[in-house]
């Protein structure tokens, strides 16, 4: 069950030639895929282009009516592979991963494919998951392009500028025979905006017609000595092939040419901010029309040197807008200029940072020193925006009217480090393993790529190293020694365990006789990129195979301990399942599947049926639970020990105990964790579970009525206890 359906929205797939689209990035990727007749997607989910699969699925009934084949790939590499269709024949594919860790696992079969080249136009759309929203380490998409030599998109951030960089990348594909990285940013993915649609393309040659009338040429096969002519091939024939095609179609843009001896040179996907920058400064409006030259470089690979030769000629300098590290596109600009013997000055990130995101303010006061260094006059009579200002002496921040109120709220808000969701079946497996920390002491704990990664923070602190998607027990392997008795432990998703875990884990682990523990934690999904099915999710699927059990893939490569956890709220179940693994003599791998459902995709399920219930008169039962707050101590190991966000804090009403008492909040969704927490640790008996009753029976009001005449009467009887006490 992914995070969202687009089932309304696929709808706009279908408009026709003329028609007009409005909606989302990822929607009009789709369309112009489908404009370009395409005749094979594949993809592993990702952020941030998680939602181009889940559109996909969605539109799977507009993709068959078009002969397109559509898969969700095991993984990364498996979805690249995939693109070997268009080495011998005439079809248009594209696949769909995140960067830089989805192309890293892709790259073998990226640099295969790219040695041979293709016939069919073969295209990758790849989420640049670069800055300060990224969940992965940071890196850049350029340096794959370089290495493979494969031609590297990045249209501006547009809607018919991110059609025609679909379009255009399956024609450059073909006329240089070499595949084509499209990159998107995650606000390319989400902008909202229109264009004029065409229509629908089946294409003229088919799966059918490859499959029917096999073809093979082994000099496209990357084996020695055709690897060689690859090399050469490269450089002679398809580079040149690949400069005509971006020079004669202008796939790179210029605006202003002549208005200034001096302009900004940027990555396609930056120009939204580098015109909203000039726009604060007065040297541009909102509708493009900019006082400064601008060359928009919607192809960052390869760079056309007479386009830039061209662009500095007569400029004393240039601005060069090339976002993260290192500065691939500066380094190459500097050598090319320096070789043609033109003289213009090329700066980059002698004004803009080496690295971290370009976010709005940064390119504005980047853009805005390169200004007074070349044009002072034109920012005269501006009032610079805020970000572009000097940063202010700490001394001069009495002068700022809201230091005082920044200063009270930093003093006040405390950091909250990122945490499960509320309910998270997978909390309590952190909680478990603090407690057994208690008895055994502490392991070294391998950690994996995933929502469980998250216990690497307060409050559980667990875990050393994270190695990659599906890497956690390879995280560990050194760590296999018979000299001593203790184990470690290594964590492992779903997700990772099907996309790389059971081959490079589980089966490393067989293979080698290792004496330790993997958690394969199960809820169901793909949680981590947004809900997708696995081989092993319970849903039914129509399209997908699933009720593949984890436990029978460990078992088929030869762990013979495997134990399954049906329920991870079960505390004390959790807790002795892993103690056992820890110290059961037993040896070789041993492996704990901690199986339930992802309780965020539960709750996106379960919610509007119980909406719908009680909107049609259903007697309906909700759990919650509650804290008393005249037997809470304050201690608070509740919340060190479960970290459950509908778990805080509130002021003791007894007047003698300064301590703030613990409180469960309307977000609880009733998982009885913090009950099970209070049973397993010996904590205390201060929580209670309640049941909330919409559209009760009359048996059901009876006995609340029952109850509440019996609990005051006691109450009553406590209160006047204390009264004679006091007197």
């Amino acid at each position: 069950m992914a995070e969202r359906s687009f089932a309304t929205e696929v709808t706009k797939l279908r408009l026709g030639a003329g028609d007009e689209f409005h909606g989302e990035g990822i929607l009009a990727v789709t369309k112009a895929l489908l404009q370009s007749g395409v005749s094979y997607v594949a993809g592993y989910q990702g952020a941030p282009i998680s939602h181009l699969m889940d559109v996909l699925t969605d539109a799977n009934d507009i993709l068959r009516e078009l002969g397109v084949h559509f898969e969700h790939s095991a993984s990364e590499a498996a979805a690249a592979a995939t693109l070997a269709a268009s080495v011998n024949y005439p079809l248009r594919g594209a696949v769909t991963f995140k960067s830089t860790v989805g192309t890293n696992v892709a790259s073998d079969a990226l640099a295969n494919l790219a040695s041979g080249g293709v016939i069919g136009g073969a295209l990758l759309i790849v989420g640049e998951d670069y800055g300060e929203g990224s969940s992965i380490m940071q890196e850049r998409s350029h340096a794959f392009a370089m290495k493979s030599q494969v031609w590297l998109l990045d249209p501006r951030p547009n809607l018919p500028s991110i059609v025609a960089a679909v379009e255009q990348g399956f024609e450059l594909s073909e006329a240089s025979h070499t595949p084509v990285m499209l990159e998107l940013r995650i606000r390319a993915c989400h902008v909202h905006g229109r264009f004029t649609t065409k229509d629908n393309r089946r294409a003229a040659y088919t799966l059918k017609d490859a499959m029917e009338q096999p073809r093979r040429d082994v000099n496209r096969i990357a084996l020695p000595p055709a690897t060689y002519m690859h090399e050469q091939e490269k450089v002679s024939q398809r580079w040149p092939a690949a400069v005509r095609f971006i020079q004669e179609r202008q796939l790179n843009e210029f605006f202003a040419e002549g208005a200034q001896d001096f302009g900004i040179v940027m990555q396609g996907g930056l120009y939204n901010s580098v015109l909203r920058s000039l726009e604060l400064l007065g040297l541009a409006d909102a509708f493009g029309n900019s006082r400064v030259p601008l060359y928009v470089l919607n192809v960052t690979y390869p760079l056309i040197d007479e386009e830039f030769t061209r662009f500095c000629a007569g400029k004393r300098g240039i601005l060069l807008v090339e976002e993260g590290q290192p500065d691939y596109i500066e380094q190459a600009v500097n050598s090319m200029l320096r070789k043609a013997d033109v003289q213009t000055r090329v700066h980059g990130k002698d004004f803009l940072p080496m690295a971290g995101e370009y976010t709005g303010g940064v390119v504005t006061k980047g853009v805005a020193r390169f200004i007074e260094r070349y044009a002072p006059h034109l920012l005269a009579d501006v009032t610079l925006p805020v970000a572009a200002r000097p940063a202010p002496v700490p001394a001069l921040m009495d002068g700022n009217p809201n230091a005082f109120a920044i200063k009270a709220a930093s003093d006040e808000v405390q950091p909250r480090p990122p945490s499960f969701c509320t309910g998270c079946p997978e909390r309590p497996i952190f909680t478990a393993i603090k407690l057994l920390e208690r008895e055994l002491g502490p392991h070294h704990i391998s950690c994996d790529i995933g929502c469980h990664l998250f216990s690497i923070l307060p409050p559980f602190n667990i875990g050393a190293t994270t190695m990659g998607y599906g890497l956690g027990w390879a995280g560990a392997a050194a760590f296999n020694t018979q000299e001593t008795a203790k184990r470690t432990l290594s964590i492992m998703g779903d997700g990772g365990f099907w996309h790389n875990g059971l081959t490079s884990g589980v089966g490393n682990a067989v293979f080698n006789h290792s004496d330790n523990v993997l958690v394969v934690i199960d809820n169901g999904y793909s949680a981590a990129t947004g809900g997708q099915d696995l081989l092993s999710s319970k849903a039914a699927n129509p399209l997908r195979s699933t009720n593949n059990t984890i436990e029978n893939a460990v078992r088929g490569v030869g762990v013979k301990w495997v134990r399954t956890v049906s329920n991870t709220y079960s505390l004390s179940q959790m807790r002795d399942t892993l103690r056992e693994a820890l110290t059961t003599r037993e040896k070789g791998p041993k492996v704990v599947v901690a199986s339930s459902e992802c309780m965020l995709n539960r709750q996106r399920r379960v919610k509007p049926l119980v909406r719908k219930a009680i909107e049609s008169g259903e007697r309906v039962v909700r759990e919650r639970f509650g804290i008393d707050p005249d037997t809470c101590t304050g201690d608070h190991s509740c919340i060190r020990l479960s970290g459950c966000p509908s778990l805080t804090i509130k002021p003791n009403p007894d007047p003698l105990r300064r301590d703030p008492i613990a409180s469960v909040v309307d977000s609880c969704v009733g998982c009885g964790l913090c009950g099970e927490v209070a049973d397993a640790a010996v904590l205390c008996p201060s929580f209670y579970k309640a049941q909330i009753i919409n559209n009760p029976s009359g048996w059901d009001r009876l006995r609340a009525r029952v109850r509440n005449a019996v609990i005051g009467w006691l109450q009553n009887r406590i209160e006047r206890r204390l009264e004679g006490i006091a007197a």
